[in-house]
């Protein structure tokens, strides 16, 4: 079969976002999923196979019965408070979990990967926006995980001719356009699901961790990027890789950046609805601001995102929610 792409944590929120934008750039999307966090609703534009990364013998049969030309890498687990709390687990499923898949790649001739990577490589930044070259400093076990991660790779390019993409995400925010999938995390940590949550009363309010920070009104400010426009950032990135065969990194954000209190104010402004919030203490590790210099992305993979503002993010993410309520 040829046009067929191999997606670890396909059946998760980018993922299977990226598995559809796929499926419109001419290709087959298998997603192998253990279904942890992964949702069988998820998956509509492939087979899926249940099945771990940390298992040798499955992924043998995958690589066999679909023989893919290239591997979208999400499989992670992704909750940098359970990473302090259970670093064993987040090194054992993130780590080990890539290098299984590496090997697999490896017997079974498949050289290019698309790996998601994160900014919590970066740690507290020195200076914003965030570009590529700034020190890699993460101040927790799972952004830990995912720069031991991105030097595996860059030795297997080196030993193994391996080609990879690293995308450093910012803030995966919204849902797709057409409403056929969207965010559903348990637990749900994300910021923008927080607070329509909290506008639909399904939860009491929405904390805001921190009102003294350096930013324009106290909260902190984050940089929130279309899972949409992600998901077609990883679609150039193979294309990338297939053209020039070689490796690049790349952050992934709109170089914007958004206080809670602006966020909790759109979702009011879309929603029609007030949102209750209630202020805290300043959470551990939590730095004031990061947004991303993307430049690169745009430059190199020729990558152009379609929802660059706020309104459109928070709009898809309202649609999609209220859906789900129904």
């Amino acid at each position: 079969m040829s046009g067929v792409i191999l997606v670890t944590g396909g059946a998760g929120y980018i993922g299977s976002h990226a598995c559809k934008a796929l499926r419109l750039a001419g290709y087959t999307p298998v997603t192998y999923d253990n279904m942890i966090y992964g949702h069988e609703w998820a998956v509509k534009w492939g087979p899926l196979v249940t099945a771990d990364i940390l298992d040798g013998e499955a992924l043998d049969r995958v690589f066999t019965t679909y023989k893919p030309e290239a591997v979208l890498h999400f499989a992670a687990f992704a909750y940098v408070g359970e990473s302090v709390a259970d670093p064993q687990k987040y090194y054992h499923n993130n780590v080990s979990g890539t290098l299984s898949l590496l090997a697999a790649m490896r017997r079974h001739d498949c050289s290019r990967i698309v790996f998601s990577s994160t900014c919590a490589t970066y740690g507290t930044p020195d200076a914003l926006p965030l570009t590529e070259e700034h020190p890699q400093r993460p101040i927790n076990p799972y952004g830990h995980s995912k720069l031991m991660i991105e030097q595996i790779l860059r030795d297997f390019d080196a030993a193994y001719g391996v080609k990879h993409a690293a995308l450093r995400y910012f803030n995966a925010a919204g849902a797709d356009p057409d409403g056929e999938i969207g965010e559903d995390h348990d637990p749900e940590t994300h910021l923008i699901p927080l607070v329509i949550y909290a506008a639909q009363g399904r939860r009491p309010r929405v904390e805001i961790f921190g009102t003294d920070y350096d930013t324009k009104d106290g909260t902190c400010v984050r940089d929130y990027i279309h899972v949409t426009d992600l998901a077609a950032a990883h679609v150039d990135a193979l294309h990338y890789l297939k053209n020039t065969g070689k490796s690049v990194v790349c952050n992934l954000g709109t170089g914007n950046g958004f206080t809670v209190r602006e966020v909790i104010g759109m979702v009011e402004r879309v929603s029609g609805k007030k949102v209750p919030a209630v202020e805290g203490p300043r959470r551990a590790g939590d730095p004031h601001a990061l947004y991303a210099n993307a430049r690169k992305a745009v430059q190199t993979l020729g990558w152009k995102p379609k929802y660059d503002n706020l309104a459109a993010i928070v709009e898809t993410a309202w649609r999609w929610h209220e859906s789900r309520q129904g």
